[in-house]
C-alpha cells in the first residue's frame, strides 16, 4: 500500500471516529443547556466567531443612508429603543435589569461604547459605515438562540434605520438627554414617527 493511500484511509477513519462521538456526544444530552451555565471557552470562541463572521458577511452590501445623523432619525429611533430594547440592552444610568440578568448570553449593555458592552466583535476594525451596517442588519434579522428578535417583519427598513441612528449617539448620552430623546408624544405613541 503506498503512502498515499494509507493517509486516505486513516483519514477516512479518523473522519468517521469524529462524526461518530459528535453524534453519540450530541444524542448523549451531556452539554449542559440551561442559560445559568455558561458556555465553555471553545464553546463560546466558536459560537462569537460564527455570530460575527455571519453578521459581517451578510451586512456587507448594505447601503447606508447619507442622513444618518438627522435630529428627526434620532428622535424617531430613541422612542423606539425606549419601548423595544431597553428591558435587555439597558438605558444611561442602569448596569442591569430582569432581563440581563436572566439572558445567557447577556445581552450587550448599549449605553457603553465600542466593546466595553462586553461583546468581542472578531476583527474590531470596523468604521463607522460598517458598524451601522452590521447594527442595521442585526436589528432586522436578530440574532438565533440569543433573545434577540428580528424586528423586520413589522417595521420598515426606515425604522430601523432610525434606531440604527439612535444607537450611534446612545453611548454619549447622559440619563437627562435619554429621558429627552425618547420621550414619545401622545398622537404618535407606538408608531415610531
Amino acid at each position: 500500500m503506498s503512502a498515499f493511500t494509507t493517509y486516505i484511509k486513516s483519514l477516512v477513519i479518523t473522519t468517521v471516529i469524529a462524526l461518530v462521538g459528535g453524534g453519540l456526544f450530541l444524542y448523549s444530552g451531556l452539554y449542559p443547556m440551561g442559560a445559568d451555565v455558561p458556555h465553555n471557552r471553545l464553546t463560546y470562541w466558536l459560537l462569537e466567531t460564527l455570530r460575527e463572521r455571519s453578521v459581517a458577511r451578510a451586512a456587507s452590501d448594505i447601503k447606508v443612508p447619507g442622513d444618518l445623523n438627522a435630529p428627526e432619525r434620532l428622535l424617531a429611533g430613541g422612542a423606539d429603543y425606549n419601548d423595544m430594547c431597553v428591558g435587555c440592552h439597558l438605558k444611561p444610568g442602569k448596569t442591569e435589569s430582569d432581563f440581563t440578568l436572566g439572558l445567557y448570553p447577556t445581552p450587550p449593555n448599549l449605553t457603553l461604547a465600542g466593546d466595553e458592552h462586553g461583546h468581542d466583535h472578531t476583527g474590531n476594525t470596523e468604521n463607522d459605515d460598517e458598524a451601522s451596517k452590521r447594527q442595521f442588519w442585526i436589528v432586522k434579522h436578530g440574532i438565533k438562540a440569543s433573545g434577540m428578535p428580528a424586528w423586520g417583519p413589522g417595521h420598515d427598513d426606515e425604522r430601523i434605520w432610525n434606531m440604527v441612528a439612535f444607537l450611534k449617539q446612545l453611548p454619549e448620552l447622559s440619563p437627562d438627554q435619554y429621558q429627552i430623546l425618547t420621550a414619545r408624544g401622545q398622537d404618535s405613541e407606538g408608531h415610531g414617527h
